[in-house]
């Protein structure tokens, strides 16, 4: 029997429409966490809200996901998935469509509707993407969170690279110790660590 995997998915928009962004963060048993969250340019939140639901059903898929638990802050997108609301608009429709063709590759999904609060991490990550502070791949494997571009760090900003490649590697350790590098490869890693400092300019930098 396969086991459950879980989704917390939030979108942020700040003004309707205005900047928008969305996150995803998916647990599967015996595999590694994985967030993802990235900016998606001017949206009203209802389409960034079903836009991290399209996104976590697309990133479960590619996991080879058979049975999800959705967790959303969104009512709206959760009735609507959940057929108790109509999708008038005509924007959400063609959202909503794509996600019912997701969703219905799955043996099983469920979504439900939490407060605000339950649902803190992936409301934070994409704050953070709207702020610029947190881009993260849309196929990373690992769940190691990457930086968005910085051309000129400046110090608080090298701090904070610093401490996320802290936690990058403090990440693999815990998974390392207790599955191996058979999922996440040093390699991966290390690509991750490059590419963290290669893009925030810090490499050239030292480099002088």
């Amino acid at each position: 029997m396969s086991r459950t995997a879980t989704l917390y998915i939030d979108g942020a928009a700040r003004g309707n429409p205005g900047p928008a962004a969305y996150a995803v963060v998916l647990t599967s048993p015996g595999q590694p966490d994985i967030e993802q969250a990235q900016a998606i340019g001017t949206a009203t939140n209802n389409i960034a809200e079903y836009t991290a639901l399209i996104e976590g059903l697309s990133l479960a898929a590619q996991r080879g996901v058979q049975k999800l638990n959705i967790f959303s802050d969104s009512e709206l997108v959760v009735r609507q998935m959940n057929g108790e609301y109509q999708v008038r608009s005509q924007e959400l429709r063609k959202l909503h469509e794509k996600a019912r063709r997701l969703w219905d590759q799955f043996e099983q999904v469920t979504i439900q509707h939490i407060p605000r609060e339950q649902n803190q991490r992936a409301d934070t990550l994409a704050n953070q993407a709207l702020d610029g502070t947190r881009d993260t791949s849309r196929h990373g494997q690992s769940g190691l969170l990457k930086l968005a571009r910085t051309p000129s760090p400046t110090l608080a900003s090298e701090e904070a690279i610093r401490a996320e490649a802290i936690r990058c590697l403090a990440d693999a350790a815990r998974h390392w110790a207790s599955h191996g590098t058979t999922e996440l490869a040093p390699e991966m890693v290390w690509d991750q660590l490059w590419s963290l400092l290669e893009e925030a300019g810090l490499l050239k930098k030292k480099a002088h």
